[in-house]
């Protein structure tokens, strides 16, 4: 029964909608109206239809929060999907507080991301292209949050892992975007892979236990979740098993060690790609999986204590390497592995309404961190190495003041949305019993690990900021007289890479750049291979004067920024939402670091580790620059060095897999593909040539040949018969 919640299928269908508009459509409308007012209704086509799908999915919540908690949950038929045998499986949606959460915080912050891409995209000749791209991802995340079953999740699931490719690859030209991308979309197939063995093992798991599956729509999350309660009651290996296996899914999408080499790369491509990846989508679908499949997760404290732990491990592990990162989107990617760490400690505890809680708040200040950092980028000539900036805080006021108020959201200070969600995942977790393996509280000891995590959070946030904003000398004006005296030629290879990431930022092939220069094919591949012209050594010197972005930009801004502001208190305190994200007897975990030990103020805890990284960050990164952050890579220490390579760990990883893979394959060609199988075959081939040319002896077309081999074969016949008369063989 929908009860009034029908138009929940057109949160759905807008976005589709705007896909097959810009896709079938939006070339044409360019070229028919002109390239400035046809980019304008493209841009316009692409925004409204996620505009509207928030409108209409805030209506429905608003509807949903004021039935009773135990009736939050309904499903919406839209028509009959597949119905083979005794598996039927409906197109399904289902609103509920998990799902509507989600659909506010894709169609919102992706509606505010789509406004910005209008902007920063407005030069981009396949303009069309990039918006069919965003629109059908916004629609196969919805596909993901919304559908009622696993066959739905795993097609929105498959649908994100593509759409990432074709956009962290948009500019497919440049090989790093395509290694890039191609890096994203085979990692994550490794992560599907654990997850579609876990679907198998619960369609396997319910289909043979008849007594559970009494109705023909058993996959669907009404039928199948108690279902499964039931039949895991008593089975905890097979509830390990089937945990695990999701849990490898969820790294994959969710970047967790050791399947998060994929996210950093994915800044390859535009910067409204990576907000929405990184924001608002992709990143947080493995966290919807362990909410969606909590009761499998409840089962088995052994998998929710691993959750926790690789969750925990995830977070420290890319903060640490976030402090050798000189990438403005390197540090922010880092970070979002970090806060995706700190979910997951979440839902390894138990407290999967926190992760969730953390979700919608990381959502506001990561959004905003990223488009920010967008608009320092558009703003620096698109040169993305932060030693290259400095006191930009005297240009770009409103970005400036914006990202302050992401940065301190995201270190957790007291007030602002951070602070909020983080104090529930730590104080969760420090009170956690359940996630355990032979007696040792990995839970709790997961969540002293999230607190020395957001003190590490806080320190490497100032150090972005201060590079960026604060820091007196405005660096990019020495950039020409570095780039020729260092011997290195780092400081040159920065204004290189980054001036054809420019180029290529713009889609600027065949036509001026921001600064007018004009680059053919020829010149192109001259500056992808180290051959640079001179004009590419002064994209950023003293006559550079940064600018603020257009309206366009700064409005997502400003709006982001008061949800990071606001957005974390409100959705404490508002008598609405009370229940929604904080569930009967779990919020009084908010404000203890120990349900059974004495009580003491966590927030106390999470204060010190909030303003002791800022303090200390802001101590050592202002104490004067370049000296904290030279342009010499090779005068670094060695923990930034290390921190710059994350720890080798990368590396590892590519010779463990990629190379590794190519020496086993090889090995496998040579040893087993070239000495067996071919050998089988050209030994049956050579056998059966040799057998051949033997009886080709007796075929020499002579008749009286022919006579005297029937004659022995008589002879032979007759012996023999006469023979097995002389022993009794005949009778």
């Amino acid at each position: 029964m929908e009860n009034g919640f029908g138009s929940i299928a057109w949160v759905l269908y807008l976005p589709i909608i705007g896909f097959l508009i810009q896709a079938f459509f939006g070339k044409k409308v360019v070229d028919s109206m002109g390239i400035a007012a046809g980019r304008r209704v493209m841009g316009t086509l692409a925004v409204l239809p996620i505009a509207l799908g928030f409108v209409i999915g805030l209506m429905l919540v608003l509807k949903l929060s004021a039935m009773e908690p135990a009736a939050r949950s309904v499903v919406v038929p839209l028509f009959n999907w597949i119905d083979v045998m005794g598996l039927r499986l409906p197109f399904e949606l289902i609103v509920d507080p998990l799902s509507m959460t989600m659909v506010l915080i894709i169609t919102g912050i992706g509606a505010l991301i789509h406004l910005y891409a209008t902007g920063y995209m407005a030069e981009e000749p396949d303009y069309p292209r990039f918006f069919t791209y965003l629109n059908l991802f916004i629609a196969s995340m919805l596909i993901l949050v919304l559908g009622n079953n696993l066959a739905l999740l795993f097609i929105g699931w498959e649908g994100v892992g593509v759409c990432s490719y074709l956009l962290i690859g948009f500019w497919y030209k440049d090989l790093a975007n395509s290694k890039a991308a191609n890096k994203a979309f085979i990692v994550n197939r490794i992560g599907d892979w654990g997850l579609t063995l876990g679907l198998f093992l619960i369609v396997a798991l319910l289909t043979t236990s008849p007594s559970l599956v009494k109705a023909d729509r058993y996959l669907s999350y009404d039928q199948m979740l108690p279902a499964l309660q039931i039949a895991l009651a008593h089975n905890h290996g097979l509830a390990t098993a089937i945990a695990l296996l999701l849990f490898v899914g969820a790294c994959g999408k969710s970047a967790q060690f050791p399947l998060y080499l994929w996210l950093p790369d994915a800044m390859a491509g535009p910067t409204p790609v990576s907000a929405l990846i990184h924001a608002a989508t992709m990143v947080t679908s493995g966290v919807v999986l362990l909410n969606r499949m909590h009761i499998v997760f409840e089962m088995s404290p052994t998998a929710s204590a691993i959750v926790a732990v690789i969750g925990a491990f995830t977070a420290l592990f890319a903060a640490l390497v976030a402090f050798g990162q000189t990438d403005i989107k390197k540090v922010l990617a880092y970070s979002t592995v970090s806060q995706l760490g700190f979910m997951f400690v979440a839902c390894g505890a138990g407290g999967y309404w926190a992760g969730m809680f953390h979700v919608t708040t990381h959502a506001f200040f990561k959004a905003l961190l990223f488009l920010g950092s967008g608009a320092v980028i558009h703003a620096m000539a698109h040169n993305q190495d932060m030693r290259n900036y400095g006191n930009l805080s005297k240009y770009l006021k409103i970005t400036c003041w914006s990202m302050v108020i992401g940065w301190l959201a995201i270190s957790g200070v007291y007030m602002f949305s951070g602070f909020y969600s983080k104090e529930a995942i730590i104080g969760t977790a420090l009170a956690n019993t359940h996630a355990n393996i032979e007696g040792y509280q990995l839970g709790q000891y997961s969540g002293w690990t999230a607190l020395f995590v957001a003190f590490l959070t806080a320190m490497y946030m100032t150090r972005m900021m201060v590079l960026t904003f604060f820091s007196g000398e405005e660096r990019w004006r020495l950039i020409p007289a570095k780039a020729h005296a260092d011997d290195h030629g780092h400081g040159t290879d920065i204004a290189h890479g980054n001036h054809l990431e420019a180029v290529h930022e713009h889609g600027h092939d065949h036509g001026p750049d921001v600064h007018g220069f004009f680059y053919t094919d020829e010149e192109l591949h001259a500056m992808e291979h180290g051959d640079h012209d001179d004009h590419a050594h002064h994209e950023l010197d003293e006559t550079h004067q940064p600018h603020e972005v257009p309206p366009s930009m700064w409005f997502p801004l400003v709006c982001l920024a008061a949800l990071s502001l606001f957005g974390g208190y409100f959705m404490s305190h508002n008598e609405v939402f009370r229940d929604w994200l904080y569930p009967e007897g779990k919020l009084p975990i908010l404000g203890v670091v120990s349900a059974e030990a004495e009580h003491i103020p966590l927030v106390l805890y999470s204060s010190i580790a909030a303003f002791g990284g800022l303090i200390i960050g802001g101590l050592w990164y202002m104490r004067g620059l370049p000296k904290a952050e030279g342009w010499d890579e090779s005068k670094w220490n060695p923990f930034r060095k290390l921190a710059g390579r994350q720890f080798g760990f990368d590396a590892a990883m590519v010779t463990t897999t990629v190379d590794g893979g190519a020496e086993l394959g090889r090995g496998l060609w040579q040893g087993f593909d070239v000495k067996i199988v071919d050998g089988i075959v050209n030994g049956s081939a050579g056998l059966a040539s040799y057998l051949g040319k033997g009886i080709s002896w007796f075929q020499t077309g002579y008749i009286r040949m022919y006579a005297l081999m029937m004659l022995f074969g008589g002879a032979g016949i007759l012996g023999w018969f006469l023979y097995a008369m002389k022993h009794g063989g005949v009778r």
